[in-house]
């Protein structure tokens, strides 16, 4: 399979499609899961375009790791939850349905259902006050 330019990640890198912005920089997008799974569900993806952790350079998946790693911290300070989850899915049959390297940040707590993916769309208004919130305690994380 090749890279999909029509993905909603790509759509997203090119602002086509919104998106809850929690951190930009030259070779990476972090923002809101649109559905999250809990609050503070958040998405890394490196802007080259990768459709899969098997088809990423080196350089762009080294990045992405750190600021994944970065992300979880900040989630981790700002909502407080029992554990944190890092997924990432490499095609269809791993569960993957944007075919753009992303990892999932994911806040868990003792006792929550743990559905790997949700159905429902969060608030907006929502979704920006988590955004926030992260880019808080991302400022002092490096």
């Amino acid at each position: 399979m090749s890279y999909d330019d029509d993905n909603i990640f790509a759509k997203i890198l090119r602002g086509e499609a919104p998106a809850y912005i929690v951190e930009e920089d030259a070779m990476s997008l972090t923002f809101m899961d649109l559905m999250p799974q809990s609050e503070g569900h958040t998405l890394i993806i490196p802007k080259e375009s990768a459709q899969d952790i098997l088809h990423v350079s080196s350089e762009a998946l080294g990045h992405v790791i750190r600021q994944t790693q970065r992300v979880a911290k900040a989630v981790d300070e700002a909502f407080h939850p029992d554990g944190v989850m890092v997924a990432q899915l490499n095609r269809a049959p791993a569960g993957q349905t944007v075919f753009h390297l992303h990892f999932h940040v994911i806040p868990r707590w003792s006792g929550e259902a743990m559905p790997f993916m949700a159905r429902d769309m969060a608030d907006p208004i929502v979704l920006e006050r988590h955004a926030e919130k992260i880019r808080k305690y991302l400022k002092n994380i490096d």
